[in-house]
């Protein structure tokens, strides 16, 4: 049997520790899996940060059109301008026309490796794409327009709408040569604009199985009327594991919080009930239960409000702030060995609730989006999920006092279920990709 060649599209930042749990979960289940030998590949906007991860991978290379706001963001780092400020206007503008060229560079690169000719312009993406046996769309939510529970606006729709069409762009390119597309666990939707739906079905209906980690996403790709096999699962960070272990010296009971808000997505008011609520529910959390709260910041991105900004922020306002830390971990493994050792978890980001409860750590969730609720929801834990659109610090504290109070059984659920969801997840994907695997 010749080696299975596949190829990952849609792979971004690795700042973000769950883009980081995402794709080593998927290239290792795809090496356990696969029967025979895999030379797995990829495409994406943080080649240096999947290098990073030292992955079993054949090939690191950039995406066929690059996503502007990341470009942008990349810029505003190198020369020091705020993301509020007109220089970075003017780069996003240059940069939505710059992918518009970049388009049309790759057009000719298809055609000419069709007439037998390397192309000048990224070749190397273009040959892994034609002489891959499958193109996979990796785990994350690569097909939305913001989240469900935060209002929408400008600066969104069209950051969404450049990253929906360089994704739709890569997955017409691997139609065009004939290869299968599939989508690995993602959350689909919500789409506040039928330029953003319409991008997304077209990705969507030239797949040929898509994987759905949540019953709200599921729903919603059925009313998409796709004529595609789709597969009700599991978000695949549950199955990332670590050999690391975590050595803290702060006294027990530890409560690990990871805050974060989407950029631009909160109003001044909005970012102000969120930074009070934690201040005073962490607070209340100290003096009545004796925790040492250890912050983790999530994703750091190096602008205003970023993860990290926001444990800084939190921490100087409370009163006690001796019974606190911030730990940046340098890396998803750290990440998820630290969050073991937490008693309970506060995490307003995705991942960090996933990474906590895979270790059997309640979970207070306040969330963003639907991907958060109906995640919870599935494991009947609908009392520990908060709207961050309604947050206060009232229901946080009674929050705080529910998944604390409540500690045993939750973890008893989590031992329950999660290694149902780990085994549900690797079957499904296996299942998937043996239907293209080569004889």
């Amino acid at each position: 049997m010749r080696d299975f060649k596949v190829h990952f599209v849609h792979v971004g930042n690795m700042n973000n520790k769950g883009t980081q749990a995402l794709f080593k979960s998927d290239v290792d289940t795809i090496h356990e899996v696969v029967t025979g030998q895999v030379k797995a590949s990829v495409s994406t906007t943080d080649i240096e940060g999947v290098q990073k991860l030292n992955l079993d991978l054949d090939g690191i290379l950039p995406s066929t059109v690059d996503i502007p706001y990341e470009k942008v963001d990349q810029m505003a780092k190198k020369f020091g301008f705020d993301r509020s400020g007109i220089k970075y206007k003017a780069f996003a503008v240059w940069m939505l026309f710059y992918m518009l060229v970049q388009t049309f560079f790759s057009v000719f690169s298809v055609l000419a490796i069709k007439v037998g000719f390397n192309p000048l312009y990224r070749s190397q993406v273009f040959n892994k794409l034609k002489n891959s046996d499958l193109v996979i769309s990796h785990s994350d939510e690569s097909f939305k327009e913001t989240a469900s529970l935060l209002p929408i606006n400008l600066y969104w729709i069209l950051t969404w709408w450049s990253m929906l069409w360089t994704r739709t762009f890569e997955v017409l390119v691997a139609l065009s040569f004939k290869k299968p597309v599939v989508l690995f666990p993602n959350s689909v939707g919500p789409f506040r604009t039928r330029v953003g739906e319409y991008l997304s079905k077209l990705s969507l209906r030239n797949c040929r199985c898509l994987l759905i980690r949540d019953p709200v996403s599921f729903e919603i790709v059925k009313s998409m009327g796709l004529n595609v096999p789709k597969i009700l699962t599991y978000d695949t960070a549950i199955l990332f594991k670590t050999n690391q272990k975590a050595v803290l010296s702060d006294s027990r009971p530890l409560l690990g919080v990871s805050p974060g808000m989407y950029s631009h997505s909160l109003s001044s008011a909005g970012v102000e009930k969120f930074f009070d609520a934690h201040v005073k529910a962490l607070d209340y959390a100290v003096s009545n239960y004796g925790f040492s709260v250890i912050f983790l910041p999530h994703y750091v991105s190096g602008f205003r409000f970023d993860d990290l900004e926001t444990c800084k922020v939190i921490r100087k306002r409370m009163k006690n702030v001796d019974s606190t830390k911030i730990i940046e971990a340098r890396s998803v493994d750290e990440f998820k060995s630290l969050l073991n050792e937490m008693d309970i978890v506060i995490s307003s980001k995705m991942h960090p609730a996933i990474l906590g409860v895979s270790g059997f750590v309640p979970v207070l969730c306040v969330a963003y989006d639907h991907k958060q609720t109906a995640f919870f929801e599935r494991l009947g834990m609908d009392k520990v999920i908060l709207d961050i659109g309604s947050i206060n610090s009232k229901d946080l504290i009674e929050k705080v006092d529910y998944v604390w109070l409540n500690k045993d059984e939750l973890k008893a659920v989590l031992k329950e279920q999660i290694p149902k969801w780990q085994d549900h997840v690797k079957n499904s994907i296996k299942r998937t990709v043996a239907l293209f695997q080569p004889n």
